[in-house]
């Protein structure tokens, strides 16, 4: 199984712009969001707990986090409870209601996501490798974590492999 530094490593050589970096804070909150909102129905109500699609992917997602670290999947699994009670509000509305919202972040998010990418010159790691999905919201809060100052020794095992990050210039076409 690849450590909490291969798979953040090999996320971070598609995201060393700091342009780049900056959007995912936006678009993948949104996206984390729209998808747990969409996958929140169907659901049932079992011992007070809506049961749905997107609680069982939060879970799967849950446990994949605390493999890789202890710390950043008690981060992420807060998060997605978060997620999950948005997305539990929304799928008890109205069904226009529910799937407005949800696309409506779902498209904003990628929207945003691509418009970083095009600052890094890059495809979106997902493209290469789909696990680069479930990695994103964990690469996140990992730069949150280093922008506070926090882990050093996994952004400085990150930074080893993949480059410290920068603001590229978009190279002129003539």
């Amino acid at each position: 199984m690849k450590t909490l530094v291969d798979h953040l490593s090999q996320y971070a050589e598609y995201h060393r712009d700091r342009r780049n970096i900056f959007s995912h804070f936006i678009g993948i909150p949104l996206i984390v969001v729209a998808v747990a909102v969409l996958l929140s129905r169907p659901g049932l109500v079992v011992a007070g707990l809506w049961i749905s699609p997107a609680a069982l992917v939060a879970l799967a997602s849950a446990v994949f986090y605390f493999r890789l670290d202890l710390r950043f999947g008690l981060v992420m699994t807060a998060l997605l409870w978060l997620s999950l009670w948005v997305g539990t509000a929304l799928a008890v509305q109205s069904t226009a209601l529910w799937l407005s919202t949800g696309l409506g972040l779902f498209v904003v998010g990628w929207v945003i996501q691509f418009v970083g990418h095009y600052y890094e010159g890059r495809k979106p790691a997902f493209v290469d490798d789909l696990m680069g999905l479930v990695v994103g919201p964990l690469f996140v809060v990992a730069e949150l974590a280093f922008m506070l100052g926090m882990r050093k020794e996994v952004e400085q095992a990150i930074e080893h492999r993949a480059g410290p990050t920068c603001i590229r210039e978009k190279k002129a076409t003539a």
